[in-house]
């Protein structure tokens, strides 16, 4: 049901007292009514804004293709981090990252464990005994700002 406008009139009377215009009247008829168009037009606003923050999460994600490198160390001493730069700076380090490996060769493969978040970046690193492991990297999120805000 679209909001109907209430034009207001004012109350007019002249020095005698007698009514020149008949103001509008101030009841529950008119107050509901402005009380509806009010919680409206806040529902539109609040679903725009989960719509804008929505649309952030989807163009924030970032995809990286790298190759984990191991030291020249035998294995298990081999363990090196991989630093990964982020192309845009998060609000929070409350972002997903999703690992996918592509290939790998000279060993086994391991974990590959994320760790060291921060705004601009994370590490990587394998534990197994595999001398390159190329993977792809998915980054999403971390582009709300966690507070919460009065809608």
């Amino acid at each position: 049901m679209a909001y109907e406008r209430t034009y207001w009139v004012d109350h007019v009377v002249d020095q005698h007292g007698e009514v020149i215009q008949q103001g509008t009247l101030l009841d529950q008829q008119h107050f509901n009514n402005l009380e509806t168009g009010l919680s409206d037009a806040s529902l539109a606003h609040a679903i725009m804004h989960f719509k804008q923050v929505q649309e952030d999460y989807n163009i924030t994600d970032e995809l990286h293709t790298m190759t984990l490198a191991q030291t020249g160390l035998k294995w298990p001493f081999n363990n090196k981090e991989t630093t990964v730069g982020l192309a845009q700076l998060r609000e929070n380090t409350n972002y997903s990252v999703e690992v996918a490996v592509l290939e790998y060769s000279g060993g086994r493969l391991g974990d590959i464990r994320v760790y060291d978040r921060a705004k601009n970046g994370f590490k990587l690193m394998h534990d197994g005994s595999a001398s390159t492991v190329k993977v792809a990297v998915r980054v999403s999120g971390g582009m709300t700002d966690q507070r919460v805000t009065d809608i």
